[in-house]
């Protein structure tokens, strides 16, 4: 799937939706009010994909904002796509000559948007564009990340990326080492926000849906540099983002079905990444995993504290789970029929 090299506005922003409704009611009230801060020659439309809710998202939507200033135009599934697919179901559709990714849980600080619009347009070169995430206390979320590869992996699983995170090489996986003040060519940037040119998708194709959920922008940053574009990091194009709060606290999260389902979906998105674009390397993907996750659950599974037997529980779902996407996806090679 393409999208077509026309368009009629300045900016389509996207927003893909799963029962939030009052939390869209939220972002869509702040995203108007940040394209108002627009100069009036920039004509933006706002794209809503309700990716299956069951909340009343899509009925809200049609009832508080069907006339706004900025169109605001939704899509439904009836099933949960995933993230990828349902972007694409967006990107298909809109017109603007920039196209602009934004959660549902992320808000534009006053003025973001019309810079990240002028740095698109004074680096030409630039194919995607992301902003430093903050979380509501505004402390920084990882903004501009290194390619996935297994050293950088094993730092991550391991800890020590968040042990000796100035460090250029303990820190290399989400660039910790780096001033986040400072602008940067960077491998990829989260999908929390993007900022992506149309032409360069034209020439690169946009999310591929084997992803229902995670890899899907780093796979796309890949191939845009591939293709001859660039990925930029810059520092005042600041978002905050609720969602990147939640995932500092799987280190010692204990597993619900809910988390389970989720770490399964990441794990399968790392085989299908790893096939792809490493091919033999996504055994080591997977032996990296269930070794380190073995290993910890061999260390705390016996001992006298809690904690300790708690994570020695956690990693032993760890190891089934990894198990299981290898299994699933069969070694990477196929994705498993949607929804996940």
């Amino acid at each position: 799937m393409n999208i077509l090299p026309s368009y009629e506005y300045e900016l389509s922003v996207i927003i893909v939706v799963l029962n939030v409704r009052d939390l869209l009611r939220e972002c869509l009230q702040s995203l108007l009010e940040e394209c108002a801060r627009l100069p009036g020659e920039v004509a933006t439309e706002i794209l809503v994909v309700d990716n299956g809710s069951s909340d009343g998202t899509s009925e809200m939507v049609s009832r508080e904002f069907s006339d706004s200033p900025c169109p605001v135009k939704l899509t439904r599934s009836e099933v949960n796509l995933g993230f990828a697919a349902a972007n694409n179901l967006a990107l298909e559709a809109a017109t603007g000559r920039y196209l602009v990714l934004l959660n549902s849980d992320a808000f534009f600080h006053p003025g973001a948007l019309g810079r990240a619009l002028d740095h698109m347009n004074a680096n030409p070169s630039a194919g995607i564009g992301g902003g430093r995430l903050v979380s509501r206390d505004g402390s920084g979320q990882p903004s501009a990340r290194s390619f996935h590869s297994i050293w950088g992996d094993a730092l991550t699983i391991a800890g020590l990326s968040s042990r000796f995170p100035r460090s250029r090489i303990f820190g290399a996986p989400d660039r910790t080492w780096a001033d986040p003040n400072e602008s940067a060519e960077v491998d990829w940037a989260p999908g929390a926000f993007l900022i992506m040119r149309r032409d360069a998708l034209v020439k690169t194709g946009i999310f591929d849906p084997a992803f229902f959920l995670y890899y899907e922008e780093v796979d796309l940053c890949r191939r845009m540099k591939s293709a001859g574009f660039r990925v930029f990091y810059w520092p005042d194009v600041v978002v905050t983002h609720y969602g990147g709060e939640t995932t500092r606290k799987f280190p010692s999260m204990t597993f619900s079905k809910t988390a389970s389902q989720v770490v399964l979906w990441r794990m399968r998105s790392t085989l299908l990444y790893y096939r792809k674009h490493h091919g033999w390397q996504v055994w080591l993907a997977r032996w990296l995993e269930e070794g380190l996750y073995m290993l910890r659950r061999m260390r705390n599974s016996h001992n006298p504290d809690p904690a300790r037997q708690e994570r020695g529980r956690e990693a032993a779902i760890l190891v089934n789970l990894m198990r299981q996407a290898w299994q699933e996806t069969n070694g990477g090679r196929v994705s498993p029929p949607r929804p996940w």
